[in-house]
């Protein structure tokens, strides 16, 4: 993976970075903060999540046993759960004010939608919202494993692509602008690999 697409992982949906956030903690929180930071919700759930962290490792420290093994694994769970939830798509309501929804939780779904077609497992997805006529539209890429002897690629791959569209509009409301399949790997059907 490139240091671009690292640095964009760790990037708040108003655009600020998760680092810098962190940095400028003590200073919003003493009152010193700019126009940004006072009043954008990103980067107020981002402090909460950072306050949050802080508490758990003053914990630790303070704690005088020695902490469970799994304790910190926990710990970088979450916060890299946090910070890679991506950013928020706007989903179409007729009431009027905004409805978001994180790019992953649509990766999720549309990730499960391509694990129902027989033979297909989904690994990795990418998802982007574009702006098409004001149209609530978006971008998916997805890497998948076909199982040879359950199917062919060239009969999974159009119902793939059919349940993604058809997940995308009937779950999440949004219209698939584009999606591009790259198929990770092969796999007999006697190999457990997924």
């Amino acid at each position: 993976m490139n240091s671009t697409s690292e640095e964009q992982d760790y990037r708040l949906p108003c655009g600020r970075e998760l680092e810098q956030v962190w940095d400028r903690l003590d200073a919003v929180d003493a009152g010193f903060g700019d126009e940004h930071e006072t009043v954008c919700p990103h980067c107020s759930a981002a402090r909460e999540s950072l306050r949050a962290l802080r508490a758990a490792t003053a914990e630790l420290i303070a704690e005088p046993e020695q902490a469970s093994p799994d304790l910190f694994g926990r710990i970088m769970s979450a916060v890299r759960a946090d910070a890679h939830r991506g950013r928020a798509l706007e989903l179409p309501t007729p009431a009027p004010g905004r409805v978001e929804v994180s790019e992953q939780a649509v990766a999720a779904i549309l990730r499960y939608a391509a694990d129902t077609v027989p033979g297909v497992t989904a690994r990795h997805c990418r998802v982007r919202g574009v702006v098409t006529d004001g149209a609530h539209r978006v971008e998916v890429r997805m890497s998948v494993v076909i199982r040879i002897g359950h199917t062919t690629v060239g009969a999974a791959l159009p119902l793939v692509r059919a349940r993604v569209a058809a997940a995308l509009s009937a779950r999440v409301g949004l219209v698939l602008e584009r999606l591009d399949l790259v198929v990770a790997d092969l796999v007999d059907e006697g190999d457990d690999r997924r």
